[in-house]
């Protein structure tokens, strides 16, 4: 009697949580699904780097660069400001083009956010070299991809390229790059570069470093 006393009351109960339960899911749903559509895409390696036409427009441009070198040790106070200096110089035939300069404290942060996660010597030894972050607008929708070619000091003058692509779209993007781990200790550092917005095989828009020629 005990038992069967507890079922009326528990059906209420054990109902709401039911309907709680699938509130909550209807809720998140969307959060989750949208979460894994815009997760990163990351870059694919270009085999063969071609010339390609130039025809500029106003209709993209590059708005600001960063610019990031991580470097197996951490730079001592006084080398940072020249260090700072010589990697994130750059130009672009965008006049509204801005470079970013990182001071030491953002310095700083940026190699503890970089190096986040890596526990073991070898999981940060994957992080170390560098990284290209890239903002860029489209003033009209358009299948636009961004290509990153590069040199490396030990290969010279042999041009190495990243490139991803996008579909349909309009507005202000931001676009990351990275050489780091086996590619940057086999090949070294990147000592020049050029970062290219190409919409139907036709550069677009065109940021530089001063050592690209």
């Amino acid at each position: 009697m005990w038992g069967c006393s507890l079922t009326p009351d528990s059906k209420p109960g054990f109902i709401r949580r039911m309907r709680f339960g699938g509130a909550a899911l209807a809720f998140f749903l969307p959060f989750v699904v949208t979460s894994s559509e815009g997760a990163r895409e990351e870059p694919r390696v270009v085999e063969s780097v071609r010339r390609l036409p130039v025809a500029l427009s106003n209709d993209f441009e590059f708005r600001k660069t960063k610019l990031f070198f991580l470097s197996e040790k951490p730079p001592k106070p006084g080398e940072r400001a020249r260090q700072t200096t010589s990697t994130l110089g750059g130009k672009s035939n965008s006049p509204s083009q801005k470079t970013a300069t990182l001071q030491d404290a953002p310095i700083a942060f940026e190699r503890q956010y970089r190096l986040f996660g890596a526990v073991t010597a070898l999981d940060q030894r994957q992080r170390f070299g560098n990284y290209f972050d890239f903002f860029w607008w489209a003033k009209r929708s358009s299948d636009v991809t961004v290509r990153l070619e590069y040199r490396q000091e030990k290969l010279h003058e042999h041009v190495q390229a990243q490139e991803i692509s996008y579909r349909n779209v309009r507005g202000t993007h931001k676009t990351e790059f990275k050489v780091i781990g086996d590619d940057y200790f086999d090949d070294g550092r990147v000592v020049a570069w050029r970062c290219l917005l190409i919409e139907n095989g036709r550069i677009v828009a065109e940021n530089r470093s001063f050592m690209w020629e």
